[in-house]
């Protein structure tokens, strides 16, 4: 089996309950922050329909520095999340559709102005900087929308206010 066709169906289910806990995001309550030296709910949730994006950037690149300017702005609505996180899901879907197992294991390099921090394979930072950082946040901002009383969705099992439909 190719490592494509194992990594495409765990990607499509990621996305499918990233967007889920997207959608309950509550817009009157982007500013709102659970400790002062914490993020905002609206930035929290911005790097999570951001994350998904990292993927066609380490598919498509042979290396990325995050020295270089950030034009990534807040999401101002909730429309605004939505469509940013639909945008990174597809382009980063359709660069991995196809990716020879070749492809998936080429070197890939994370540089900060010009340094190199370090090189793995794209299959490594897939799973790492992009998928495992993504759950990671996402399970941040789970807590974020409990503290905000807002019904959490089932994830990997029931949550205390949905049943599990897997």
């Amino acid at each position: 089996m190719a490592m494509v066709d194992a990594l495409l169906p765990e990607f499509d289910r990621e996305m499918t309950i990233t967007r889920k806990l997207l959608e309950r995001v509550p817009e009157d309550k982007f500013a709102w922050k659970p400790h002062m030296k914490s993020w905002s709910l609206g930035d929290l949730a911005t790097h999570v329909a951001t994350l998904p994006g990292w993927g066609a950037v380490t598919l498509n690149e042979s290396e990325f520095d995050v020295g270089a300017q950030n034009t990534n702005t807040a999401a101002t609505s909730l429309v605004d999340l939505l469509t940013r996180f639909d945008k990174n899901v597809s382009e980063t879907r359709s660069a991995l559709t196809g990716k020879s197992d070749a492809e998936l294991m080429a070197p890939w390099s994370l540089k900060q102005n010009g340094q190199k921090l370090f090189t793995m394979p794209k299959t490594s930072v897939w799973r790492g900087f992009v998928l495992n950082h993504l759950v990671h946040h996402r399970g941040q901002l789970s807590v974020y929308l409990r503290l905000n009383d807002v019904p959490v969705p089932a994830m990997y099992g029931p949550s205390a206010d949905e049943a599990s439909n897997f």
